[in-house]
């Protein structure tokens, strides 16, 4: 068992661009943070007494909006229920305007020892047209204290905004340099289907999202953390030497995870499994002891094709030899077959038995591992 990942249901408001499940009223939240913990209890018989957990992750929605002592609450529980090992990373996800002094100095005195902070960007602009919950001066406030009091610390930023020059997204990594984060998060701007930011643009308020201009912030941003000494181990996840996010490279590493919470997904590596994404009807089923969720036996085909997404999104890439293993020389053969024309086109590299994206394919990984995912095998 490599993790346990906690979904906390609650913002303070609904970001532009966010399909996550959330909602914007607190009035559950304490009925939320007793059904969590006994969701925790009832799946204890999921993990044998073999498998230790080594990260536990809130996510959301936002964490941060939980009190210290509703955090801890949750984290005891996991605790007295499974084995945890000696230096677990424990992660929050927090936004600036919840990182008040106070909040901060209670958080060095918890159990979390590593912060993943939603900056997104440096500008007002930006901020405002995202609908973010804090502002610029929020953002550079929370990380001069935070970074006083925390090693382990990461923060997210958006490129491809709308309007972002170059010079600002420059700016930004910069200003995201100058505080000295070991670890850097960086995703583009993707209108989601039925958001805010999807109907903004469909009424022209905002205008549409740029690729070409993604791509060369995307471009921008490899060279700079790259030079700044950090390591490019996953798609939209930079870290300097010994901040891997433990939690994030569990995952893309195909490891068992179980997800707590509304809308929280779990592998099992046989097993995939959702909850459901309503606060109400989540919070009802475990006052009843009833899991509200759904189960999906995953196929070998399945299996393969997410083992193909998430290798090429990673510097570890996808293994010859271990698609051979656990598939077989078929799915082999097929991988090598449709890998050949993107090889050709100096956007993937077999470098032993590893097959890798290059420099040049890192932006397309995505549509890449589309493109050798197998739908049937003749």
């Amino acid at each position: 068992m490599s993790g346990i990942y906690i979904h906390i249901p609650f913002c303070k408001q609904a970001c532009h661009y966010c399909d996550f499940h959330f909602s914007t009223s607190m009035k559950k939240k304490e009925d939320m943070v007793v059904a969590l913990c006994k969701e925790i209890i009832l799946r204890r018989s999921e993990i044998n007494e073999n498998q230790i957990i080594e990260t536990i992750y809130f996510g959301g929605g936002t964490p941060s909006v939980l009190s210290i002592q509703e955090l801890e609450q949750i984290i005891r529980t996991i605790y007295k229920n499974y084995t945890v090992c000696d230096h677990p990373e424990v992660t929050i996800e927090a936004n600036p305007d919840d990182l008040t002094k106070e909040k901060i100095s209670e958080l060095t005195k918890s159990s979390v020892n590593r912060l993943s902070i939603g900056i997104q960007s440096f500008f007002e602009d930006d901020l405002k047209l995202m609908n973010r919950a804090h502002n610029a001066q929020e953002a550079m406030e929370c990380l001069s204290m935070a970074t006083r009091e925390f090693k382990n610390i990461s923060i997210d930023l958006i490129y491809g905004i709308p309007n972002m020059s170059v010079t600002r997204w420059k700016e930004n990594i910069q200003q995201a340099l100058d505080f000295g984060v070991p670890h850097i998060s960086c995703y583009a701007l993707t209108v989601e289907p039925k958001t805010a930011l999807e109907t903004l643009i469909q009424k022209g308020e905002i205008a549409k999202i740029d690729d070409e201009l993604a791509q060369q912030h995307f471009e921008i941003l490899v060279e700079s953390l790259e030079k700044a000494g950090f390591e490019h181990y996953e798609l939209s996840n930079f870290g300097k030497p010994g901040y891997f996010s433990k939690n994030n490279t569990a995952y893309w590493q195909g490891k068992t995870y179980l997800g707590i919470g509304p809308s929280a997904h779990s592998y099992n590596g046989k097993q995939r499994s959702w909850n459901i994404n309503n606060n109400t009807k989540y919070i009802k089923a475990l006052s009843e002891n009833k899991l509200p969720r759904d189960i999906e036996n995953l196929s070998i085909k399945d299996k393969y094709n997410e083992y193909i997404m998430t290798g090429l999104r990673t510097i570890w890439g996808v293994s010859i030899q271990n698609i051979e293993h656990e598939f077989g020389s078929a799915y082999k053969n097929y991988l090598l077959k449709q890998a050949q024309k993107h090889i050709k086109e100096h956007l993937l590299y077999i470098d032993g038995d590893t097959l890798l994206v290059t420099k040049k394919g890192k932006f397309l990984s995505d549509g890449i591992a589309s493109d050798l995912f197998l739908v049937n095998l003749d």
